[in-house]
């Protein structure tokens, strides 16, 4: 019997149209859950998370400066926050600061002589995140610096820093592969790593995408789960920011 063996175009087109079909589903199915989820996360808030009028004081500052509406939900700062105070950290490295809404949230799990140290690339994205951060009275607690977030590392790699306990990843997705390297370099064994936007609404699976971001985290996922001083887990979360992900990873005791 002759096997037929289909040609790489063919082959090719039906990835695509498979890829298609997949995202025109998923984004129908988007449109109608999209409510649900809002409406969930907003419960779990209401019920989970007290009122905090500096947190909101916060997102009202960051709206009106013009920022992006880019910060983390709600759930989401507390999960960090959680996960920081679980960890015991009493040293943070935040890369991108934004308005300073996530950095709120980690910098109230350290201790009195704790330290965050948070990178932000934007001079006016940082000065509205030291407004916001001086009002919580966290200031003592929490180093900004700005410029290039590799820069920044780069600089604080020459002051030879105590190792850090926790950090988040939260900037530039195509230099996540290069902020994931230095994370390990500035951690020690058991550091916890979270890094954010990891499922991009499902891009991450286009293996064809032409997007910096959608590459760059591809990258650094695989980079995650291959390096062997890493142990390493991601989860996908729906929530009033839509549907994405964060990834999770502990740098080994026998690393």
């Amino acid at each position: 019997m002759v096997r037929l063996i289909p040609r790489r175009p063919l082959i090719e087109e039906l990835q695509t149209r498979t890829w298609l079909a997949h995202r025109i589903t998923r984004l129908y199915l988007g449109c109608m859950d999209q409510d649900l989820w809002i409406a969930v996360d907003r419960y779990l808030a209401d019920n989970l998370i007290s009122s905090d009028h500096r947190m909101e004081e916060a997102l009202e500052a960051n709206a009106c400066a013009g920022l992006p509406a880019i910060d983390i939900a709600p759930s989401h700062g507390k999960l960090l926050h959680l996960l920081a105070r679980v960890q015991g950290a009493r040293r943070i490295l935040e890369v991108g600061t934004l308005g300073g809404y996530s950095t709120i949230w980690l910098a109230r799990a350290l201790p009195s002589d704790g330290q965050l140290v948070t990178l932000e690339l934007d001079p006016k994205h940082a000065t509205v995140a030291q407004a916001n951060i001086h009002r919580a009275g966290l200031t003592p607690l929490v180093d900004i610096r700005v410029g290039p977030a590799l820069d920044s590392l780069a600089k604080l790699e020459a002051e030879n820093p105590a190792p850090f306990d926790f950090i988040f990843l939260d900037a530039d997705k195509p230099n996540n592969p290069a902020y994931l390297d230095w994370a390990i370099k500035f951690g020690r064994p058991g550091t916890v790593i979270i890094a954010d936007n990891v499922v991009r609404e499902g891009e991450i699976i286009n293996d064809r995408s032409d997007d910096a971001r959608v590459i760059g985290t591809r990258t650094f996922l695989e980079r995650l789960g291959s390096h062997p001083q890493l142990d390493a887990t991601a989860i996908q979360t729906v929530s009033t920011k839509g549907y994405d992900g964060f990834a999770m990873a502990v740098i080994k005791a026998d690393a």
